[in-house]
């Protein structure tokens, strides 16, 4: 059994954290609070000093370096494997990390609803065991002032992949975990008024 330690939306304020102990660190996005390669680096010393083997993180809206310097961002992001639509297997399982999310004001990683954001959704590989995204898909934990606002397309692809586990932030309002069918969503916002990190046990067969 695999304990899955998952968090997102710290924006720089990582260090308030009590980060429990585990197999392996998911981070899902907005990491930094303006995306600048110096507050990157304070987070990758701040992953650094965690014990967890396994280390895994996709930007999000805030973290603009990976946007606009990606390859310095990379560069810097030492302490972690950064997934930006592509897949890393890890115990056996098959992770996939996506930053992107439907446009929300005019942030990183912002694609309009429709085509764009599908053709984006497309290449999660069908083989996906856990899928790492910024935004959440429609429908689940993506709750704004009573008003639902995930990403559809996601939603779809997810239902076609199937993933066992979908990890995802962006959301600050409406953390929590819910399972339909094969799949289990979890909204693991870490974010200034919660500051919680969400530990997940993850059986390897």
């Amino acid at each position: 059994m695999l304990t899955l330690v998952a968090m997102a939306d710290t924006h720089g304020y990582h260090d308030d954290l009590t980060v429990p102990e585990g197999d392996i660190l998911i981070h899902a996005g907005d990491l930094t609070r303006g995306g600048s390669l110096e507050e990157m680096a304070e987070v990758n010393a701040f992953l650094a000093r965690l014990p967890h083997r396994h280390k895994i993180v996709v930007a999000g809206n805030h973290d603009w370096c990976f946007q606009e310097t990606p390859a310095e961002a990379r560069a810097v992001l030492t302490a972690a494997t950064y997934l930006e639509d592509e897949a890393v297997i890890i115990e056996g399982l098959k992770f996939y990390g996506s930053p992107w999310q439907p446009w929300f004001l005019d942030w990183a990683f912002n694609l309009p609803r429709g085509p764009e954001l599908a053709r984006r959704w497309a290449k999660i590989p069908q083989d996906t065991d856990i899928l790492i995204t910024h935004g959440p898909p429609l429908g689940f934990g993506d709750r704004v002032a009573g008003e639902r606002v995930g990403c559809e397309d996601l939603l779809t692809r997810v239902q076609q992949v199937r993933p066992k586990l979908h990890l995802f932030g962006h959301i600050h309002e409406d953390g929590g975990v819910w399972t339909e069918g094969p799949t289990t969503f979890a909204n693991v916002t870490s974010d200034e008024g919660m500051r919680a990190v969400q530990v997940l046990r993850f059986p390897l067969a």
